[in-house]
C-alpha cells in the first residue's frame, strides 16, 4: 500500500481522536534517510515531533494502531495540560 502525507493524517485523525478533541495541529514529512514519517504535533508555543516507521504508518492504514504513536500523544497532552 502506498502511503501519502493525506491518507496517513486521516488516519491518524481517525484512530486518535485525542488529536482533534485537544486542537493540536498536526504535520507530516517522510524522511527517506531514516525512512520513517516524521508526526509533528503542535498547540499553541508547545510542540512535539516524534517519527512513525515507514512498516509502521503501512500497518496504520490498515486499521493497525500504534501502541507507541498513542502512548506519545497521551503524553503530549497531558504534558499541556488536556488531560
Amino acid at each position: 500500500m502506498s502511503v501519502t502525507a493525506q491518507k496517513l493524517e486521516d488516519k491518524l485523525y481517525e484512530m486518535y481522536p485525542e488529536i482533534r478533541a485537544h486542537k493540536l495541529g498536526m504535520g507530516l514529512n517522510f524522511d527517506s534517510g531514516k525512512d520513517a514519517w516524521i508526526v509533528h504535533l503542535k498547540r499553541d508555543d508547545k510542540d512535539f515531533t516524534t517519527h512513525l516507521e515507514a512498516k509502521d504508518a503501512e500497518d496504520c492504514l490498515n486499521g493497525i494502531k500504534c501502541i507507541y504513536l498513542g502512548v506519545q500523544i497521551g503524553q503530549f497532552v497531558k504534558n499541556i495540560g488536556g488531560a
